[in-house]
């Protein structure tokens, strides 16, 4: 989750670094840094542990300037939280490189680099690529030249701002893997991972594309592609609003885009969803004459996307009758595959950067066509897919997905009845599906009154370590990104099993310490996991449910219940997920 900024200007560029920092925050991090200088003048190196703050903090202190620099907030893969180990790292005190991804080979490379003399100060797979850059500088007397050679032994992710003490007039950035946006000014230019972090200096960008490097200078931008053809890019005007940077009224962005939901839902729908019938072409223009060849799914995300796979596999099988298989992008790119005929391949992502499901895109073979759900019309992801459906969420600050996951579900559930009516869904239940789409905003946001309630509940989780999430069919995937969310809001370990499983293991660690979770909608499960409910309290866990009211559990010793809005079978995995994230906020 590490932010990318730099900037070249006439101006002092420190005060773009450090508020672009400020607006990348939101992606999580452990520490940040900045290096600047001026024409004529060395390098100065400022890394703090902890907040942008405390860097700010120091920077102040310092009191230095530059007309050009870079900076970054690092979340800790290589080598310990440490202000040693944070960005820019620096090689002969000349090179300076921000860094996102992970460089696969850096044990050979710090090796080889070691041997020609180079001394390594920090644990990270970074500092290889400065050391590198600065070796190919001795053969190339060109930065963008040194910066393509040193790449070029690179295996891994990467997004890269290289700044030299000897070549004062430029900036270079690449990607392979990790994204990285060109924002262009006035005699100033500017580089970020993401545009957020530049909306106060500028609305114009340049997305680059895989394999893309640019030497970046006051004045004028060269891009050179993978195969090191001078290219043009197009310019992309941002036409959001720029508060969605803002937390608003609410205490932090998960909980402002919590309560986005009702609207981004509405927003995703709007144009779509208004008749009876769904127009494919929402899909893209070969969706009329690509589904209804299809024969089967090919799902393929990572994380919160994943589990909005696993929802849609209960809808295509059991509405559409369409085989469905979802897999992690990670577990999939790296095993042989069978492909069936005739199987579309859909892969789900909130950015459209992520790099293992791009690269599970970028290595299918056979399949009928490929569709990607996201939520970034200008990401890779959209670019290299046949089709594409864009989910409407607007820019999700939160490290944590919430309003880009419903969303999804949204999309998903539209492609499903798609697809579903060249199979086995006929005009009236399409008709039927469609209207109650259209009344899941509605939904979402009565569910969201129970936010108040949920608070007092949470309370009874302060002291715990562990949680248990449940839920039957449907709601499984639901409860996983129940347990999902509560990892990585409160940092409280969580698991989460099919109900029906809770005897083949779990059910051995529950007790009064371990609470568990589970959601209930009044469907043709509901009896089967009532009884898996009263194994838990024959146990003596602490349940906590959220139930559809015609469940007609109550709360009593140690059970916690709490009503949510009737729903149709269907769409309950969407609203049932509301409460789960504000449980974990």
């Amino acid at each position: 989750m590490c932010g990318i900024v730099g900037a070249i200007a006439t101006r002092d560029v420190t005060p773009i670094l450090v508020t672009g920092l400020k607006r990348l925050e939101y992606r999580g991090y452990d520490s940040a840094g900045l290096a600047r200088f001026s024409p004529g003048q060395p390098i100065e190196r400022i890394r703090r542990l902890g907040k942008v703050q405390a860097l700010e903090q120091a920077v102040n202190d310092s009191q230095g300037q530059g007309t050009i620099g870079i900076a970054h907030t690092r979340w800790a893969t290589h080598g310990a939280p440490s202000e040693i180990n944070a960005h820019p790292h620096m090689s002969a005190d000349s090179i300076a490189v921000v860094h996102n991804g992970i460089i696969e080979n850096h044990d050979a490379l710090r090796q080889q680099l070691q041997q020609a003399g180079y001394e390594f100060v920090s644990e990270t797979d970074t500092e290889v690529v400065a050391h590198l850059i600065h070796r190919e500088l001795q053969t190339h007397n060109d930065l963008l030249k040194a910066v393509k050679a040193a790449t070029a032994q690179l295996h891994g992710a990467f997004a890269l701002g290289v700044i030299s003490q000897h070549h004062p007039d430029e900036i270079i950035a690449t990607r392979q893997g990790s994204p990285l946006v060109v924002g262009l000014g006035l005699g100033e230019n500017f580089i970020a991972s993401d545009q957020l972090a530049l909306l106060l200096v500028t609305t114009r960008f340049i997305f680059l594309e895989e394999g893309d490097i640019a030497r970046i200078g006051r004045d004028a931008i060269q891009i050179e592609d993978v195969s090191g053809n001078r290219v043009e890019r197009p310019v992309k005007a941002y036409t959001g609003s720029d508060s969605v940077a803002d937390k608003g009224e609410y205490r932090h962005y998960m909980l402002k885009e919590i309560f986005e939901q009702p609207t981004a839902i509405r927003s995703t729908l709007e144009g779509r969803c208004q008749s009876d019938a769904l127009d494919v072409s929402i899909f893209g223009d070969q969706a009329a004459d690509i589904f209804p060849q299809v024969k089967a799914i090919q799902i393929i995300a990572c994380g919160t996307s994943y589990h909005a796979g696993l929802v849609a596999k209960y809808w295509f099988e059991a509405i559409a009758g369409v085989h469905c298989s979802v897999e992690v992008a990670s577990e999939f790119r790296y095993r042989t595959t069978v492909t069936q005929p005739d199987t579309l391949f859909v892969t789900i992502s909130q950015s459209g950067e992520t790099a293992d499901t791009l690269a599970a895109l970028r290595d299918s073979k056979g399949y009928l066509a490929s569709l990607a759900v996201c939520n970034v019309p200008t990401s890779s992801l959209v670019r290299e897919s046949a089709m594409a459906f864009l989910t409407k969420a607007g820019p999700e600050i939160g490290v944590a997905s919430t309003k880009a996951f419903t969303t999804q579900l949204v999309g998903l559930f539209m492609l499903m009845v798609a697809i579903g009516r060249y199979k086995h869904i006929t005009s009236e239940q399409e008709k039927q599906l469609l209207q109650s789409l259209r009344q899941l905003p509605e939904l979402v946001q009565t569910t969201l009154q129970l936010n108040l309630p949920i608070q007092d509940m949470a309370e009874q989780f302060a002291e715990k370590h562990h949680a248990l999430f449940l839920g039957r069919g449907i709601q499984y995937p639901i409860a996983l990104e129940g347990a999902l969310k509560l990892k990585e809001i409160s940092y409280i370990h969580a698991e989460a099993y099919p109900a029906g499983e809770l005897k083949h293991g779990p059910l051995a660690l529950v007790d009064n310490d371990m609470p568990v979770v589970t959601v209930a909608p009044s469907d043709t499960l509901l009896e089967k996991l009532k009884s898996n409910l009263h194994e838990v309290r024959a146990r003596g866990g602490q349940l906590f449910v959220f139930q559809d009211v015609d469940a007609a559990m109550t709360s009593e010793d140690d059970v916690f219940v709490l009503d949510v809005p009737r729903v149709c079978p269907e769409l309950a995995p969407v609203v049932y997920t509301i409460p789960l994230q504000l449980l974990s906020y």
